[in-house]
């Protein structure tokens, strides 16, 4: 009995000192605060999501067909002692929406758009919504087209996506896919270039594009991409139900993607500098889409 009694003190003995550690080590403790804890960690996230998710258009184009779109817009800022021609345009659109019209110094709106031409005109708008790839073939098969896509691997620049969504909107593009990832999403600078065509313009994001490019390609759809060694754009025939894939500025089209393409495309040039900005060369092939889908 007294050897089991003593076995029994160095078990206590041991055990009394893992508490000891478990507390310094910050186990053990009440989990009461758990909650509270969580509670203040999801406020926060919200929070920055709510920071993230604020977006605003600028610029009295982009601001006019936003105001006469469906953009959903919260709060509408004009710059004091704009002039009367445009204010009273604005005001107009405006109050036909019943939104609030919010008066403000030249400094404000440069606040807002981070020193930004906005041209005396700023419009607090929620985060853009994205179309589907069903609302592109609604569009086609309204105007009784057929669906002429543009797909967009990873594009970076605003810039070059505002340029590249104001020339689809000219050549009566249906819609653009963007991917989800590592490439710019629709921001106030991107509705800022596009002059108001992406009011018009259904874009799309998807989290896989070579997936998305395949299920193009079993709803009929025939897929064309960029390539220096393609064929020349000249020649390209997009009659039919068509999508044509533009790279990104530096590195083209990624690997995996171009391997789905049933023909790629190049653009000649002569000159010294032997490539082009995404937008511009984006602008070159979907203008001659168009043409062969309308030909004089």
């Amino acid at each position: 009995m007294g050897k089991q009694k003593q076995m029994a003190q160095t078990r206590n003995k041991a055990d009394g000192r893992q508490k000891q550690n478990d507390r310094r080590n910050g186990k053990g403790r009440p989990q009461q605060n758990n909650g509270r804890r969580k509670e203040q960690h999801d406020a926060q996230q919200d929070k920055n999501q709510s920071v993230d998710n604020a977006e605003f258009i600028f610029g009295i184009h982009a601001a006019t067909e936003a105001l006469k779109g469906e953009t959903q817009i919260n709060k509408v800022w004009l710059q004091s002692g704009l002039q009367d021609k445009t204010r009273n345009e604005l005001t107009t659109l405006a109050k036909k929406r019943g939104l609030i019209i919010q008066d403000a110094p030249k400094a404000k709106l440069d606040e807002l758009t981070d020193g930004q031409n906005h041209q005396g005109v700023v419009l607090s708008i929620a985060a853009y919504a994205y179309a589907s790839i069903d609302d592109m073939f609604a569009l086609a098969a309204e105007k009784d087209e057929a669906p002429f896509i543009l797909i967009l691997d990873s594009i970076e620049d605003p810039h070059n996506l505002g340029s590249i969504l104001r020339t689809a909107d000219a050549a009566g593009v249906h819609g653009v896919i963007i991917p989800k990832r590592r490439a710019v999403q629709l921001t106030s600078t991107v509705a800022k270039t596009s002059t108001g065509a992406i009011e018009h313009v259904p874009v799309a994001r998807v989290t896989n594009l070579v997936q998305t490019v395949e299920k193009l390609k079993e709803r009929g759809l025939w897929v064309f991409g960029t390539d220096m060694d393609g064929t020349d754009y000249r020649r390209w025939d997009a009659k039919g139900a068509t999508a044509l894939i533009i790279g990104n500025e530096g590195k083209g089209i990624s690997p995996l993607l171009k391997k789905t393409v049933d023909e790629t495309l190049s653009i000649p040039m002569i000159g010294h500098v032997q490539s082009l900005n995404a937008s511009v060369a984006a602008s070159l092939l979907i203008y001659q889409g168009f043409n062969s889908r309308n030909p004089l």
